[in-house]
């Protein structure tokens, strides 16, 4: 097993789902760990100090060390306190997840502003708030053989674009942009910054109407959150450490890696493009590829 004895680990929206199967394994795996979550319901209203010190009471309970944290990520002193919450109460900080999110789904055409913001708020922001506050932390630190992981949080929805879900997507999408220039911007930190795309079965999934779904036919301990735990807890060891800036897929016993993206045609001319010629370039060139001709 991955070990992280001695490391100290931040999961936000730990209380419920994948974020509590995170904690446990972390814990399980030697790691203290801090159990944020604000206790929400799914569409982010309300708060609940109980899933996140039930995770805790579990942890604890086999031999682990957790706190309960209940900061709104999204608020960015919160976050900033959830951060020296972390370092003050272990003495150090090696790990942040950020998990946290909720739902506000709605066709494009339908969708109100507050709902847009809401959930870009909890995801995107969330996850730029905790971002910021602990790279400054380990920037201050100034260690040559740092350690330090950020591991965020992306969807299907946003890498294949759910056609009822434009904020969530729109959101997991920004989280990708995130990993990228995080990683580029915190390696020479010892920070090392990765995406998973889970596919789990968790009160988010269940709340989605049956039609717009995917179809489903592994069994229900296929789709248990703790099978996107395992990777999680290697991408927080030092172990991982050669690996930055990747979004991971994890659903079931699968593990794939999503390919960065890059060009897959280009036309170079030779000065500036007449628009009829450029349209007659991209229907021969682009057109054989997106429309499945060989």
């Amino acid at each position: 097993m991955t070990r992280l004895d001695g490391r100290v680990a931040i999961v936000t929206g730990a209380g419920r789902g994948i974020g509590r199967s995170v904690a446990l394994l972390l814990a399980q795996s030697g790691a203290a760990v801090v159990v944020n979550d604000l206790g929400a319901a799914l569409d982010g209203s309300g708060a609940d100090s109980g899933p996140a010190q039930q995770v805790v009471n579990e942890i604890a309970e086999a031999g682990g060390k957790a706190v309960a944290n209940g900061a709104d990520v999204s608020d960015h002193a919160a976050a900033e306190g959830l951060i020296r919450d972390a370092i003050e109460g272990f003495g150090r900080l090696d790990v942040v997840v950020n998990v946290a999110g909720i739902l506000r789904d709605r066709m494009v055409f339908n969708m109100a502003e507050q709902e847009w913001d809401d959930v870009i708020r909890v995801h995107l922001k969330g996850a730029f708030n905790t971002t910021k506050f602990a790279s400054a932390h380990w920037r201050s630190l100034r260690e040559e053989t740092a350690q330090n992981r950020i591991i965020n949080f992306t969807s299907v929805s946003g890498l294949h674009g759910a056609p009822g879900q434009p904020n969530y997507a729109a959101a997991k999408m920004g989280i990708v942009g995130l990993t990228y220039s995080s990683a580029n911007a915190l390696g020479k930190y010892g920070v090392t910054v990765n995406a998973i795309s889970p596919g789990a079965a968790t009160r988010m999934t269940e709340s989605v109407p049956e039609e717009r779904r995917r179809a489903r036919s592994a069994a229900d301990d296929e789709r248990s959150p703790d099978n996107v735990a395992p990777i999680v807890a290697y991408l927080a060891s030092e172990a991982s450490g050669w690996l930055t800036g990747r979004i991971i897929h994890a659903s079931g016993y699968e593990v794939a890696l999503y390919s960065n993206p890059q060009p897959l045609i280009r036309l170079i001319g030779t000065g500036p493009w007449d628009p009829d010629a450029l349209a007659a370039q991209v229907d021969t060139s682009f057109g054989p590829l997106l429309r499945g001709n060989p």
